[in-house]
């Protein structure tokens, strides 16, 4: 609230020293930064779930090569 000596002014926004920033600009960089920073968390967390399913299918073994075991034909090494 101004003081009771003086009126209040018309113009809206941040004023610093030098210059004024009207709120109109700063409501526009405020929203084009949360938009983004939504758009960088949701591809975010898409790449983060593609790399946990892929190290998921490397532990679990789908790309190895199966190997062939010789058939056990009933008797033991030691006969």
């Amino acid at each position: 609230m101004p003081p009771a000596n003086q009126q209040p002014s018309d113009n809206s926004g941040l004023n610093l020293v030098l210059f004024n920033i009207p709120q109109f600009l700063l409501l526009q960089i405020g929203t084009a930064s949360i938009l983004l920073l939504l758009t960088t968390e949701k591809t975010t967390g898409k790449a983060l779930k593609a790399i946990g399913e892929a190290s998921e299918e490397l532990f679990r073994g789908d790309r190895l090569p199966i190997l062939d075991f010789p058939e056990d034909n009933g008797t033991s090494v030691g006969n």
